[in-house]
């Protein structure tokens, strides 16, 4: 019988897809913490990693008066096989009470709230980045600060289960007890409106996009992942490397639950060094492997390896593959990109297909990267930026959130 690739045989039966979050962050009840992606480890490499002296938070938005969250909210099940499949419960999405005997009260300016929760921890990383930048010489670090749009999933914990809190109002501090997940993968109806109803009301120029991104790992640097971003070139229909990049490394993750809107937010400081120093032998090897892939539309992330092409020099493997298709509208002061992604990771024979937004801030980061910062500008900025995203890209829903659209 012929070898048929891992990832073949998943696309071809019962696939198992991913945890319904690409992207969890650490527990938010200790804001600080040590993650150092300098530390050589003999895990395998890390899809997600955080700098050392990250800080991840998460906090609620909406009320007006914030110790009222216990008694005016509760946690409801998410239906999502994928992820009951992995940790035999189901994820919890925090909701509105409907027809609480108590009256909801909102906050007027939702914007100013969330900027003076997260300017202190933004500033403080940002200075970190800053002295980090100045200290490397292997290539060149690029911050980015964005804003991701999709749904905080809470899970048990040891002292509880999930299924134990449903329909329960627990109070902030066993809310940040519980592990939480932020998933991306939005209603496509969610991204219709973001293009039809949201873009023509801005001047934004357009750019559309089809990438491939090719994850490897280097036996020589454990834990780490390089991702290699591609086009297919028209005259041989394969594909063509233009950026090698490391893996994105997060500073600041803020995760807020709007609990009056449709749709939860994820602020994130991270940065990616651009790979410039690569020798001959190196960037020779990472090539044979980009110019063997084969594309291949019936497998999970667009592309296979002819069998004992899957790695190179003994040094690097692939480990991953992302097709991605995505629309960007940017202009000064932020960048939108709705994006289909199509993911396969080959560590774990899974994959997933999802429709995501996320807007980046690239007026805000050069002001922060001056020698003196002009907090007030940086913060008057953010405030701006948060006061058009809560104005036009969330929608009131408070109480129809449909967790059910969820698992799509």
């Amino acid at each position: 019988m012929a070898y048929i690739p891992p990832h073949m045989r998943q696309s071809k039966g019962g696939a198992t897809s991913s945890p319904p979050s690409p992207a969890s962050p650490p527990e938010s009840v200790i804001p600080r913490f040590q993650r150092n992606p300098k530390l050589v480890s003999k895990d395998r490499p890390k899809e997600i990693v955080y700098a050392e002296n990250a800080i991840s938070k998460w906090f609620v938005v909406g009320l007006a008066d914030d110790s009222r969250v216990s008694n005016l909210t509760r946690l409801e099940p998410v239906a999502m096989d994928s992820f009951e499949r992995k940790s035999g419960e189901k994820p919890l999405s925090l909701v509105l009470k409907e027809n609480g005997d108590e009256p909801c009260e909102f906050l007027e300016n939702p914007w100013n709230f969330v900027a003076e929760t997260v300017k202190q921890d933004l500033f403080s990383s940002f200075q970190q980045v800053k002295d980090e930048m100045r200290g490397y010489e292997y290539g060149e670090i690029k911050p980015t600060l964005l804003l991701r749009f999709g749904r905080i999933l809470f899970h048990g914990n040891r002292s509880f289960t999930a299924e134990s809190m449903i329909g329960s109002s627990p109070p902030i501090r066993t809310l940040k007890q519980m592990r939480k997940s932020f998933y991306t993968n939005l209603p496509p109806p969610y991204a219709e409106y973001i293009t039809s109803d949201v873009v023509p009301q801005f001047d934004f120029k357009f750019e559309e996009k089809e990438l491939y991104q090719v994850k490897l790992s280097d036996n020589m640097q454990p834990g780490s992942t390089i991702s290699c971003k591609c086009t297919v070139a028209k005259a041989t229909n394969q594909l063509e490397l233009f950026k090698i990049e490391s893996n994105q490394v997060r500073s600041l993750v803020a995760d807020m639950s709007c609990l009056d809107k449709n749709l939860d937010l994820r602020l994130m400081l991270c940065t990616k060094r651009i790979l410039v120093a690569l020798t001959d032998e190196e960037l020779e090897n990472i090539k044979s492997l980009i110019i063997s892939a084969r594309l291949d539309s019936e497998v999970k992330g667009g592309l296979r390896w002819p069998l004992g092409k899957e790695s190179s020099g003994n040094r690097y493997t692939v480990v991953g593959v992302w097709h991605t298709n995505s629309e960007t509208f940017t202009n000064s002061s932020m960048r939108l990109k709705v994006r289909h992604a199509d993911r396969f990771d080959f560590r774990s024979s899974s994959g997933e297909v999802a429709k995501e937004v996320s807007l980046t801030m690239p007026g805000i980061v050069p002001v922060l990267r001056e020698q003196m910062v002009n907090t007030d500008l940086a913060l008057e900025m953010l405030k701006e930026n948060l006061k058009l995203i809560w104005k036009h890209f969330l929608l009131p829903g408070s109480y129809t959130r449909k967790t059910e659209q969820l698992a799509l």
